[in-house]
């Protein structure tokens, strides 16, 4: 079982915990990081990207000439797809890109990403960020002292104090314990996790 220190947010040692090796010691597997994250992303798709076929463009209702003895090709309707401002063939319709991922092979992709963080020394685990007021002048200084650049804070509930002094930072995201996904944590180099953060994760995916 691993142990990695816990600092306070002026990066102080003030303790230390044990990393569930079944949690932060898993052997890492791009595939499975590749169709988790894949499927992330792909449920996050709009789908609502359209074209009008012949049965939705207005017009065209008469035909635009008679059958036969003009010397041109049949014509049946001008909203025709061969015709300039006609309908659109086989064109994108909403729809939905999501797919089925089993629920114990997102669990073990979060378990990989989290061991992916551990091996590089990428974890660091903070005792509390107590932030008295909403104020990001006062969260800018912690992430001085705690070296922070592009960085993933997990919280272990919701602090608005936090969230929202961390708002105006592009490259700071604050997200709480029973959101992590992959996706964020493979997007942010860095990764800061709350001790009861921390605790609470472990005990979630074990």
């Amino acid at each position: 079982m691993a142990k990695i220190q816990v600092v306070d947010q002026n990066n102080k040692k003030v303790g230390d915990i044990e990393l569930a090796p079944e949690v932060f010691e898993v052997e890492i597997q791009p595939e499975i990081l590749n169709l988790v994250v894949r499927a992330q992303r792909a449920a996050h798709r709009s789908g609502t990207h359209a074209t009008k076929n012949r049965a939705l463009k207005h017009g065209g209702g008469r035909k635009p000439w008679r059958q036969k003895g003009t010397g041109r090709a049949r014509a049946g309707t001008i909203r025709s797809p061969l015709w300039r401002g006609g309908a659109c063939t086989f064109g994108p319709m909403p729809r939905d890109y999501s797919f089925k991922v089993n629920k114990k092979v997102r669990k073990l992709a979060l378990q990989m990403a989290l061991s992916a963080r551990v091996a590089e020394d990428k974890l660091t685990v903070v005792k509390s960020i107590d932030l008295k007021e909403i104020k990001t002048k006062a969260f800018v200084a912690v992430v001085e002292k705690l070296g922070l650049q592009k960085t993933l804070i997990v919280s272990n509930g919701i602090d608005r104090n936090l969230e929202l002094s961390a708002r105006n930072m592009p490259h700071i995201k604050v997200i709480e314990a029973n959101k992590l996904n992959v996706y964020d944590v493979l997007l942010y180099p860095q990764l800061v996790m709350l001790e009861a953060a921390a605790q609470d994760v472990q005990e979630r995916l074990k």
